[in-house]
């Protein structure tokens, strides 16, 4: 269910996207709150569940992960518990970065990142012994559009 959020909560919310990292005070002065207040309401919507986490984002090439490379998946059973322990596979592998359940001809979009092509091959051999019955890959070239934050903003 949706939280009610106020002009204030939706520019903390959008200050936010753009960099969590900022002081507090600077970012009471953005959205002319004292700190106090500012970080009473950054505590509320995190209890709410509307800011889930705040965490740094990594460039994966620079990281030494000169790989990054979508695989879409068909599953070879569609019965819940294939499904579960796919999930728990692809949950238990760090190289697979996202992970999505989708609608369509595929069942699973996963990005996968990867030092070189042989530990690809080996995520790869993984995931085809734990329920794929198909896999397909996109090499990813290059970033066309960084994650962009949500559009809260009223309106």
């Amino acid at each position: 269910m949706a939280v009610r959020l106020d002009e204030i909560d939706l520019q903390l919310l959008t200050e936010l996207q753009v960099d969590a990292d900022r002081p507090n005070v600077e970012l009471a002065r953005l959205v002319g709150l004292s700190p106090a207040a500012t970080l009473n309401r950054v505590r509320r919507l995190k209890e709410a569940g509307v800011i889930t986490k705040i965490a740094a984002r990594l460039d994966p090439g620079a990281a030494g992960f000169p790989l990054q490379v979508y695989v879409s998946v068909i599953l070879a059973r569609h019965e819940p518990r294939a499904s579960k322990a796919f999930e728990d596979a692809v949950r238990a592998m760090p190289e697979v970065i996202a992970a999505d359940w989708v609608a369509g001809e595929i069942d699973v979009m996963l990005l996968v990142v990867a030092r070189d092509v042989a530990e690809l091959q080996k995520v790869l051999t993984r995931l085809s012994t734990r329920g794929a019955q198909r896999l397909t890959t996109l090499l990813r070239l290059e970033e066309l559009k960084p994650s962009s934050p949500l559009p809260v903003a009223a309106g």
